[in-house]
């Protein structure tokens, strides 16, 4: 069977709400969580991959399971990452996980309501957080704000990417009774311009994503690593600059996205305020976060 790096989609410009290997983080950490990214952007890329078949697909992500796993050595990224995990003495379940979130990809087009959004990210964004927080040692208390955070940015990341994605992959993430809602219809998607039923579905839906955000902004504070911390506020500042663009823009218009200097610019002022927090002993505003399974 052909190695599964070798099926690269093609995505070139790919737009990432989840630096992952952020060059805040302590260099001892870089290569378990490249291995970990290799893994996931390699499955992404099947999952999302033009011409190969559904049952190819699954029969390729089955491949990088088994694989990581231990029952084989031909796929190069499940290799890397289960000696990188093992090496740690840490469990691949968190790459097992988003696992099921591709999978779902390949068999699941439509989303009916926010709560099967939100599962999508259970597995498709959540287990990343998590992973991150697992390297760094912290506790297990962390999970649901970085659950917030995770999702918040994968459906920042859904919101931006939404005519793409339709276009491209047939695939709605967008809630099939907030589309209703509205009296927005999936096609619509298709447009270069979001009528203004469909521009209220999606700031909308922007709004409730901020709401989100806010039960996540506890998470610099809950996590001990000095470094790890100052990310999480960075990827935060992104996060909510991000979605406040949502809140007033059309993705179907105009691509939403922060530009170098807007990166640069909340980049520093995350580092700035973290550090700055950090220094005089301030604990961020914990807000009261949503249950998520575990």
């Amino acid at each position: 069977m052909t190695s599964a790096s070798e099926l690269r989609s093609g995505k070139g410009d790919r737009d990432e709400n989840f630096p992952v290997a952020s060059w805040i983080i302590h260099p001892r950490h870089r290569a378990l969580i490249l291995a970990y990214y290799n893994f996931v952007r390699t499955a992404d890329d099947i999952a999302d991959h033009a011409s190969l078949p559904a049952d190819q697909k699954l029969a390729y992500l089955d491949l990088l399971e088994a694989e990581l796993l231990g029952k084989g050595d031909t796929q190069a990224e499940a290799v890397t990452l289960r000696r990188a995990l093992a090496e740690r003495g840490m469990t691949p379940r968190h790459a097992l996980d988003v696992l099921v979130a591709f999978r779902m990809d390949v068999t699941k087009l439509r989303y009916e309501n926010w709560d099967e959004v939100i599962h999508y990210c259970r597995y498709s964004a959540m287990p990343v957080g998590r992973f991150m927080l697992d390297v760094h040692g912290e506790s297990t208390s962390t999970w649901a704000a970085s659950d917030a955070l995770c999702a918040g940015l994968q459906i920042n990341n859904h919101l931006q990417d939404c005519g793409k994605d339709f276009r491209e992959l047939n695939r709605v993430y967008l809630p099939r009774d907030a589309l209703t809602a509205s009296g927005a219809t999936v096609e619509q998607l298709g447009l270069s311009q979001s009528p203004p039923a469909m521009l209220a579905c999606l700031q909308a839906l922007a709004v409730r994503n901020q709401a989100l955000l806010e039960e996540s902004k506890s998470l610099s504070a809950e996590v001990r690593d000095v470094r790890l911390g100052i990310d999480v506020a960075v990827i935060q500042a992104y996060a909510d600059r991000i979605v406040r663009l949502l809140k007033v823009r059309d993705p179907l218009r105009e691509r939403v996205h922060l530009n170098k200097f807007e990166l640069l610019i909340f980049s520093l002022a995350g580092i700035a305020g973290e550090i700055g927090r950090r220094a005089i002993g301030r604990k961020a505003i914990s807000k009261p976060g949503t249950a998520h399974d575990a």
